[in-house]
């Protein structure tokens, strides 16, 4: 069985990542959308509310929703995952992502990264730059599932 660990903050999650999901599916027959929780950072939503947006905008039993503390590449180990999925918006994103991905190869050698572009449509969209416009009363609608749109403006109410 081909299963990849799709990680991220998801905070929150965007229609970019669930572009993500819906192509890794055609790749792997299992997806593992992992949330980093990561205790220097104060992110918008709980662990919680971040893995039922996730569960809410992906019912295909092919995608398993999990949270991780630590080191992504232990996690993998922990469940038994050599491919680690990660997202690519634009050409900003690579040097980030590349460091990340050769600390890993380091860390845990067994454990591959594979790089996957975001969709045309989304390639703009981060998760930042949702938080930051939903905190400026601007209309994010379209850009994240609707209960992540709906959660956004409940916390961002004036």
């Amino acid at each position: 069985m081909r299963i990849a660990i799709y990680p991220g903050s998801f905070d929150p999650l965007t229609n970019g990542h669930l572009s993500i999901i819906h192509r890794a599916l055609q790749m792997f027959d299992r997806v593992i959308v992992a949330v980093a929780v990561n205790p220097k950072k104060t992110p918008l939503f709980s662990e919680e509310e971040r893995k039922a947006f996730i569960r809410e905008a992906c019912p295909d039993p092919r995608v398993e929703v999990d949270a991780f503390h630590g080191l992504l590449v232990e996690y993998a180990k922990s469940r038994q995952v050599n491919v680690l999925l990660r997202g690519l918006r634009a050409v900003s994103d690579f040097e980030y992502e590349f460091q990340l991905a050769n600390m890993n190869r380091k860390l845990a050698p067994g454990v591959e990264t594979v790089f996957m572009m975001t969709g045309e449509d989304y390639f703009y969209v981060s998760s930042n730059l949702v938080r930051e416009v939903a905190l400026f009363g601007g209309d994010v609608e379209g850009l994240v599932p609707p209960t992540v749109f709906q959660a956004l403006r409940a916390k961002y109410a004036k």
